[in-house]
């Protein structure tokens, strides 16, 4: 939270004492390695994203995926400048994001191989009237319009306006990746 304008600047000071707007300091004097191996073991929601900039449909598995506003609806996600993929998602004007269940762990792995042709099956997926690809029963997906895009360090943010959400119906178990491996989250793992 930040605090209060303690030197009559009108700007406000983080916790961190970090001007707002100024650059954080990098984490890599700590070690990056550490840096990954804090988020390996932070689980997190998979998410396939696909996209199509004119030249055929792409897509890649990622965890990065957050919600950032209800009204009006946006999200985003960040892409490594090391993923061959990320180019052509960047480019793109619209993306899908699909929110996979425990049963779509084969999808999530297609879409995180390197050196395949990920559409190659074309019953797995199919094109969605306004032209983007989506993967077949895949029971939560956004449809959104990128409005921002932030080279990060060797990343990309993307901001993505929601357009369209399409929920499945009934209880789902959502695929989650810790630590390089897939796991479920049945009801029984409640603990509140």
């Amino acid at each position: 939270m930040p605090d209060a304008d303690a030197e009559g600047t009108g700007q406000a000071m983080c916790s961190s004492n970090i001007r707002a707007g100024a650059a954080p300091r990098s984490a890599a004097g700590e070690g990056s390695e550490r840096f990954k191996a804090a988020f390996r073991h932070h689980p997190a929601g998979v998410a396939v994203i696909t996209a199509d900039d004119g030249g055929g449909p792409v897509g890649l598995t990622a965890t990065s995926v957050i919600p950032v506003s209800a009204e009006p609806a946006v999200l985003a996600f960040s892409l490594s400048a090391q993923s061959s993929t990320t180019p052509r998602l960047v480019s793109a004007e619209t993306v899908v994001v699909h929110l996979l269940s425990a049963g779509q762990v084969e999808a999530a792995r297609r879409f995180a191989a390197s050196g395949i042709d990920r559409f190659a099956d074309s019953a797995t997926w199919h094109r969605l009237p306004t032209g983007e690809p989506v993967l077949r029963g895949a029971d939560v997906w956004l449809r959104a319009g990128i409005a921002q895009r932030v080279a990060v360090g060797g990343s990309t943010l993307v901001v993505a306006s929601v357009l369209e959400v399409r929920t499945g119906g009934g209880d789902r178990f959502p695929l989650v990746y810790q630590n390089r491996t897939w796991y479920t989250l049945p009801g029984s793992a409640a603990v509140g």
